[in-house]
């Protein structure tokens, strides 16, 4: 095979491996983008937390305040507030009862005051979270082998699109306004080329945080098929947390005071502790566990460095054995770790955004390219062949319908009474009414008008979110900048952001495009230089 056909071949492919799943893909671009910040959007989306102020005596105040809520415990977790989401969580498990998720009491706390706070009910960005790797709907398990299918394809897309554009980077600094196709396909090269290491490190890490489910036949034969013992033996470090057996030589004891303890783990970990985790607590035997904030190892993903102490005299303990861990889950442990980033300070989790944002858009030009190329075609046959209507419906209803059903997401979580039954699954319900007629809405239109709607009501929509705290009684733009709550105040900024982009390419879609001049009959290019 000649390097021209090889390049053909991989033309091809590219184009319909990249349609196929296309717009499943946004999806998952879209939705895994916003969850970088999932911690600020939660938090946004739950005013009745955006007074909480933390203090420089949070945690011991803290610990004072679980002494009041659950004096007969068995054991407290207390999760310190951070700058990404500044209240204190909660919860406290009674003697005897079992340790699992679901489990337990709950509580939030203003990180000033220690006061419980009445939350609405709300998923929060964890809806979104969930969408990505998941969708809705689907049973759990199938839904992440479509998502990890559709990754795997667009794996081979990415590499494919690197061989077919030979003068790929020439390209990139190439762009023809106005001009059509060339404009798309420029646009598309640009996006792809900008953050082309983000994109195949995200989309390969994707694809490792399926690999025990898409081959899982090495651990199910080292383990015997045992995968719950696999993953309690690589993702555990030291103990695991559970209540401190009672015997007859257990009396009252007071707990220590904790002020020392947080000033020596300080010493040791810049970032501050995360969380204090008490078992036992005014008892003889109790024991205070800390655990560092923002502390997650690349190579040892999920685990931090932890403290223990006598809970009565204060005494530090052995801290319990690590694990030590092979190459290959060091590399795995990367890459997933690289994936989430939940090691990430502002200014790279903002990098990754943007890049995020980029990939997003870089799907969508590949979708809108497939259906501007075919328009010469059209012209010729005098109508619209089906399938190219189909794609024109869904690339509306996708590309600009799923920022609107966001968007609605948005609104029906502060326009919902906080005390209507099932409230967020009926922010969820909204969110999929308002994306349906988004999708049935460019059946009604023309393909351009649809567009130029859709568009306009999401720049509407994000332009008023800021401000409903006007119709609601909860904070707004302008009393959160006075107030100097200034996480949702950036949040609301980054909306109106969007709104502004959203607004331009209205503006772009009312100008009729360029009539193209007639050329000459031209040697007929390859298809990777089309594509």
């Amino acid at each position: 095979m000649n390097t021209q056909s090889f390049r053909q071949n991989n033309a091809w492919l590219h184009t319909w491996i990249s349609l196929l799943p296309g717009w499943l893909l946004y999806a998952v671009f879209f939705t895994g983008t916003l969850s970088f910040f999932q911690d600020e959007i939660t938090f946004w989306m739950k005013p009745e937390l955006h007074a909480s102020q933390p203090q420089p005596d949070t945690a011991l105040q803290a610990v004072t305040a679980m002494q009041a809520l659950a004096p007969g415990a068995a054991l407290w977790q207390i999760n310190l507030p951070t700058e990404r989401y500044p209240v204190v969580n909660v919860r406290w498990f009674a003697p005897g009862e079992p340790m699992g998720r679901g489990s337990g009491e709950q509580r939030t706390l203003d990180a000033g005051t220690l006061e419980p706070v009445s939350e609405r009910e709300t998923r929060g960005a964890g809806f979104l979270y969930r969408f990505h790797f998941e969708l809705y709907g689907l049973p759990r398990v199938q839904a992440r082998w479509v998502v990890g299918i559709a990754t795997m394809m667009m794996l081979i897309a990415i590499v494919t699109g690197v061989v077919t554009h030979k003068k790929i980077f020439k390209d990139f600094f190439t762009f023809r306004p106005r001009k059509g196709q060339r404009s798309w396909l420029d646009a598309h090269n640009a996006l792809a080329v900008l953050a082309l290491p983000f994109h195949f490190m995200i989309t390969y890490s994707g694809l490792l945080l399926f690999m025990f489910l898409m081959m899982p036949w090495g651990m199910d034969a080292a383990y015997d098929g045992d995968r719950r013992a696999f993953f309690s033996e690589t993702r555990s470090r030291g103990a695991p947390m559970e209540q401190t057996r009672s015997d007859g030589d257990i009396t009252h004891a007071a707990l220590t005071d904790i002020t020392p303890l947080l000033a020596a783990a300080q010493r040791e970990w810049p970032n501050g502790v995360g969380s204090v985790q008490v078992s036992q607590p005014g008892r003889s035997n109790a024991r205070i566990t800390l655990r560092e904030h923002g502390g997650h190892s690349l190579v040892d993903r999920g685990n931090s460095r932890q403290m223990t102490f006598d809970g009565v005299t204060g005494e530090r303990l052995p801290d319990p054995a690590g694990r030590d861990v092979s190459s290959a889950s060091a590399v795995y442990n990367i890459f997933t770790s690289l994936h989430l980033i939940r090691f990430a300070g502002p200014v790279l989790r903002w990098l990754m955004f943007i890049s995020g944002v980029l990939g997003t858009l870089m799907v969508a030009t590949g979708l809108v390219l497939w259906v501007v190329k075919r328009l010469p075609e059209r012209r010729k046959l005098g109508r619209t062949p089906f399938g190219h209507r189909l794609v024109e419906t869904l690339n509306v209803g996708t590309i600009a319908g799923l920022p609107v059903a966001t968007a609605v997401y948005f609104w029906a979580n502060r326009l919902l009474p906080v005390s209507v039954a099932q409230r967020s699954d009926w922010e969820i319900r909204l969110f999929f009414i308002a994306w349906a007629l988004c999708l049935l809405h460019p059946l009604l239109r023309t393909h351009r008008q649809a567009w130029r709607e859709q568009l306009a009501l999401c720049a509407l929509l994000l332009t008023l979110l800021p401000w409903a705290g006007l119709l609601t009684g909860d904070g707004h733009l302008a009393s959160h900048l006075l107030r100097g709550q200034w996480l949702p105040a950036f949040t609301d900024m980054t909306l109106l952001a969007f709104a502004a982009l959203f607004a331009l390419a209205v503006r772009y879609l009312r100008t009729p495009p360029a009539p193209q001049p007639k050329r000459r009959a031209a040697p007929v290019a390859t298809q990777g230089e089309a594509a």
